[in-house]
């Protein structure tokens, strides 16, 4: 077993909550009735019809006014084929663990869980046996990612497409889909339901209806009203049985009293605000990320509550088919300009592993993410590439974050200045604004909100080009841009990774001499430095050229004693290709450059 493995096992705490526990109580709550009962009903099929295959896929809808999509899932595998481990992981084993009295055994068998090929996910609930109360098979499913939240002042939006179990109040006893999430600390150790809980979707015993609820506070009891929660209670949901509908809520940082909406077909049908709850109790539970899940559960304290089994006539083959899911997020008011952080080189103390590299933490996506080995201190810093007036930091941290940090600036890399410090607050999602200079941007980690290493998703910095240290105010010109080689060592080791911003992939020749390596800045430039990030096969020999045209060559600089390492040149030219043109190798390998790297105006 590998340590993450082994990590991920450990973190496993699972919510005693779901509405489940106590929810005698929503009964006296419901807003509507229902028609329908089993004593009206014919008697049911022993096994669920089959959902129709001609059934197709949406795509993933473009971001709502004001946001952007930061993720999505619309489940395009092959039929009958598993969930990508690397963005779901399965929840596998008895019902009866979750503490919410359910009684199916979750898998992850394709019988229960997978893709059907016309691009959906589909939960089913299977049964053997004659005892209604045994022999249930199921599905339930989380994000590996915990990282989806609202920055301070700004919105998150979770959102997904979901048919709910095409069964009725006449053989759907017991059955208990839902469409939720849990707070990331949960994942370290901060119990429930004081970690949060938001759910989404929930229906019970085929019922066509929606509840949304909010767990937070104490186990019992408590501001939260628990184990029933702060909820929405029965709303009616017609024909979502047998049709997609859309499901969401959006957490609101942006408003005073920051709330909680709860979304059918895009129509708010529930709100929750902060000031329902004491201050401490709100952001405990809801100013944090959190990870999604889906789950077909069967029976428990919920379905009970409500009349529910299973019973002899609950229908076996029941499934919740989900069309896609998403994340939207919306930004605090006014513009914070382009993410400089984002693409730039960038360095750690240490890893955990190599799945979890220092350039996931400046790559954009917040389901990838830096780890660090497991003590203190641990820093990840980044080169912007010139000197940047700072403006504002946000850091989104995964679960196991750091409780004390300070963001430091420099000029060189080695001589660094706090600019900002952070006094043990462990929250996982940080937002700072900054008054600060520098091409270097260091978090320097002292101390850990859990045993693990720090975690980070995404340091995202903001700013203006400055003026003096780094590149003297030029700009980084090549990064992103076209590259080509004379020739590669093999397609692991392309031209592109040497302008890809990130310092773990690298371009490597063919063993022989002379190689070349250029960038097309997509126009004419004035060439003021150039950066050389050599991997130990360097170039003793070598001559930096510009071209206008990419054929004919003025060098502009020369030298046959390279030393390999970081080399920065400073050079005056101008063109809009630059070419690297290696003459002579240090080793019997051949050129290898993990960053190439081109600046000026």
């Amino acid at each position: 077993m590998s340590l993450e493995d082994t990590r991920l096992r450990a973190r496993r705490r699972w919510s005693a909550g779901r509405a489940a526990v106590g929810a005698v109580a929503l009964a006296a709550i419901a807003t509507v009735t229902l028609a329908g009962t089993p004593s009206q009903a014919a008697q049911p099929p022993t096994t669920a019809a089959a959902k129709p295959a001609a059934v197709l896929p949406s795509a993933v809808p473009a971001a709502p006014a004001g946001f952007t999509t930061t993720w999505s899932d619309d489940f395009n595998g092959a039929a009958n084929t598993g969930l990508d481990t690397g963005t779901w992981r399965y929840d596998a084993g008895p019902g009866s663990s979750f503490g919410t009295g359910e009684i199916e055994t979750t898998t992850t068998s394709t019988s229960n869980v997978y893709q059907d090929g016309n691009g959906h996910l589909v939960l089913k609930a299977l049964h053997s046996g004659t005892d209604p109360n045994s022999g249930w098979t199921s599905g339930r499913v989380e994000t590996q990612a915990d990282g989806f939240g609202a920055v301070p002042g700004g919105v998150v939006r979770m959102q997904a497409s979901i048919q709910q179990p095409d069964v009725t109040t006449a053989n759907g006893a017991g059955y208990w889909p839902a469409f939720w999430m849990l707070g990331s600390p949960l994942r370290i150790g901060v119990g429930w339901p004081g970690s949060g809980e938001v759910d989404i979707l929930e229906d019970i015993n085929g019922r066509s209806s929606v509840f949304g609820t909010l767990h937070c506070g104490v186990g019992s009891g408590g501001p939260c009203n628990e184990t029933t929660g702060i909820g929405s209670g029965e709303r009616a949901c017609s024909g979502c049985q047998t049709g997609y509908h859309t499901y969401a809520v959006e957490i609101d940082r942006s408003t005073s009293p920051e709330q909680i909406r709860y979304y059918l077909d895009g129509a708010n049908y529930f709100t929750v605000n902060s000031n329902q709850v004491d201050a401490a109790t709100w952001a405990n539970a809801v100013d944090h990320s959190y990870f999604i899940i889906f789950d077909l559960a069967i029976g428990g304290g919920f379905p009970a509550a409500f009349g529910g089994g299973p019973n002899a006539n609950t229908v076996s083959g029941g499934q919740l088919n989900v069309d896609y899911v998403a994340v939207y997020n919306k930004p605090p008011a006014g513009s914070l300009g382009t993410n400089i952080a984002q693409g730039k080189p960038t360095t750690a103390s240490s890893v955990e592993s190599a799945s979890f590299p220092a350039s996931n933490a400046t790559d954009g996506d917040v389901t990838t993410r830096w780890s660090s080995g497991f003590s203190d201190p641990q820093w990840l810093q980044v080169d912007l590439g010139q000197s940047y007036n700072l403006t504002h930091a946000t850091l989104t941290w995964e679960a196991a974050a750091a409780a004390a940090y300070q963001l430091q600036t420099s000029s060189d890399g080695t001589n660094w200045t706090t600019v900002y410090s952070n006094a043990n607050n462990p929250q996982d999602i940080q937002d700072t604004a900054l008054n600060a200079t520098g091409r270097y941007v260091r978090v320097y980690a002292t101390s850990r909100a859990s045993q693990w290493g720090d975690s980070l998703y995404e340091l995202a910095l903001y700013g203006t080009p400055g003026s003096g240290g780094g590149n003297g105010g030029t700009t980084l010109l090549s990064q992103g841009r076209t590259a080509t080689a004379s020739s590669a060592e093999n397609s692991s080791f392309t031209a592109p990774n040497a302008v890809d911003g990130n310092t773990g992939t690298r371009w490597s020749s063919a063993f022989s001499d002379p190689q070349w390596l250029q960038v097309d800045l997509g126009a004419s430039h004035t060439i003021s430095q150039v950066v050389l990030n050599w991997e130990a096969a360097y170039a003793t020999a070598y001559q930096i050229q510009t071209s206008n045209d990419g054929t004919n060559w003025t060098t502009i600089y020369s030298t046959t004693t390279g030393t390999g390492g970081t080399q920065t040149l400073n050079v005056s030219g101008s063109g809009r290709y630059v070419r690297m043109n290696g003459t002579a190798r240090a080793t019997q390998y051949g050129y290898s450059l993990w960053e190439f790297q081109v600046y000026g105006s």
